[in-house]
């Protein structure tokens, strides 16, 4: 089973901008309500039995279960008969929010999340229609269920072979848009190592250095529309909260990041397919962005979005076909590419790799680059031979000779060295 999603901007009328706002508005009380139900079934039991709480809770009875979506969805039917306003929202859509709740409460043990919190007014942004006819796309207009026919900017085609399986709607800061959900019964196999390979080293002096040489520049996405961004939030703190003024200048705002987040996405799709185009096996570094992002340099790593970025490259490489692999982090700057040996640690200041025991010297970034390419291509090998493929000698075209070409091939006169698995 394949599953794509593809995005598309509304172009929906006042009554149904309107009725967009209105499902919204509804969808935010069903969740505010039914966090409220559960933190406060938490709380009733979380004080000793010798003891009070040093605040005041609600009492509830000891044999009362616990909220979970079953018993929420069951009190969401019942709620229709004193809450006529219910009953005007897409039932399925309001389930949905629930669903998302217990998920949210899922996560906080199985990831490690926060609590859920509550949404304030305009806080909730998106809602979900689960089921959706097989003939809704129709031209350049989408039916959807409560909102009816409402037009879209169709930017590209739907795939044949795919239906359209739920219909997410978000409002953002430059309009409404859809999220469709795509499904094909289709099996899709992993893309497997060919080609030729190259390593990717991440980092804040430059976004990226690969193995052949090439740096790129980190851009300043926020930066550049920093100063911007400190007027207009002086000018939104003298404003009274809530007032027309208050809430065009937080929308002028929230387009500018919006801005900014969509900048730094056509950046890293336009990257991605620019290393697609060089390579079959692209190798980058198993890192953890959440621990850089609290680090000292934490708001320039998240203004560079290396996460999002290593998303959207696996994303690319797949579709194009080009195999995409994680190897280990460690060492990668305190090893020689061209003998294998430890030099060290080195500060962030030293940008050149200089090997005491052979004399390479190169860039430092592009030294870690080539370590990641020759592991990945190490650790492919080692797939390969669990795998128990049918490989031949020297032959072009098998691994053997793949590596033994690979170990001779040589660039502006310098071998290019990969340790054998």
């Amino acid at each position: 089973m394949l599953n794509l999603t593809y995005e598309f901007k509304l172009k929906p009328t006042p009554q149904q901008a309107q009725e967009i706002e209105r499902i919204l508005e509804v969808c935010r009380r069903v969740w505010n309500y039914a966090l409220a139900e559960r933190k406060d079934w938490i709380r009733s039991r979380k004080s000793p039995i010798n003891a009070c709480s040093l605040f005041a809770e609600y009492i509830i009875p000891a044999d009362q279960p616990y909220p979970n979506y079953a018993r929420q969805s069951q009190a969401l039917t019942k709620a229709k008969k004193d809450y006529p306003e219910l009953k005007t929202v897409n039932a399925q859509a309001l389930q949905q929010v629930l669903k998302t709740l217990e998920t949210a409460f899922v996560d906080m043990k199985r990831k490690g999340m926060g609590f859920p919190r509550f949404k304030k007014a305009r806080r909730m942004r998106s809602f979900v229609f689960p089921q959706m006819l097989k003939n809704c796309v129709q031209g350049i207009y989408l039916k959807l269920p409560q909102l009816g026919r409402i037009e879209y900017i169709k930017s590209r085609e739907i795939p044949e072979g795919f239906r359209v399986k739920l219909a997410r709607i978000i409002r953002k800061a430059g309009g409404y848009f859809v999220a469709l959900c795509l499904e094909c019964d289709v099996d899709v196999p992993d893309v497997p190592p060919h080609g030729y390979p190259i390593g990717i080293d991440l980092g804040l002096d430059k976004f990226l250095a690969t193995s052949e040489g090439e740096l790129i520049k980190r851009p300043r996405f926020f930066n550049s529309l920093h100063r911007q961004m400190k007027l207009l939030q002086r000018r939104l703190k003298k404003k009274q909260i809530g007032s027309n003024n208050w809430q065009k200048l937080s929308k002028i705002i929230a387009r500018l990041h919006e801005t900014i987040a969509n900048t730094r996405k056509d950046f890293h799709f336009k990257l991605a397919h620019h290393l697609c185009d060089q390579a079959g096996m692209i190798f980058v570094e198993d890192l953890n962005f959440q621990a850089w992002a609290k680090g000292m340099w934490g708001k320039h790593t998240l203004d560079a979005g290396f996460g999002q970025f290593v998303t959207i490259l696996q994303w690319v490489c797949w579709k194009r076909g080009v195999y995409f692999g994680k190897v280990n982090k460690d060492y990668t700057s305190q090893i020689c590419p061209n003998c294998n040996a430890h030099t060290g640690k080195k500060k962030l200041s030293f940008r050149v790799h200089s090997c005491p025991e052979c004399g390479y010297t190169i860039h430092r970034d592009v030294a870690s680059a080539l370590i990641v390419r020759n592991r990945g291509v190490s650790e492919v090998g080692r797939i390969l031979d669990v795998k128990e493929v049918a490989w031949g000698g020297d032959l072009t075209g098998t691994r053997n000779g793949l590596v033994k070409s690979l170990r001779n091939r040589k660039k502006g006169g310098e071998a290019w060295i990969y340790p054998a698995s």
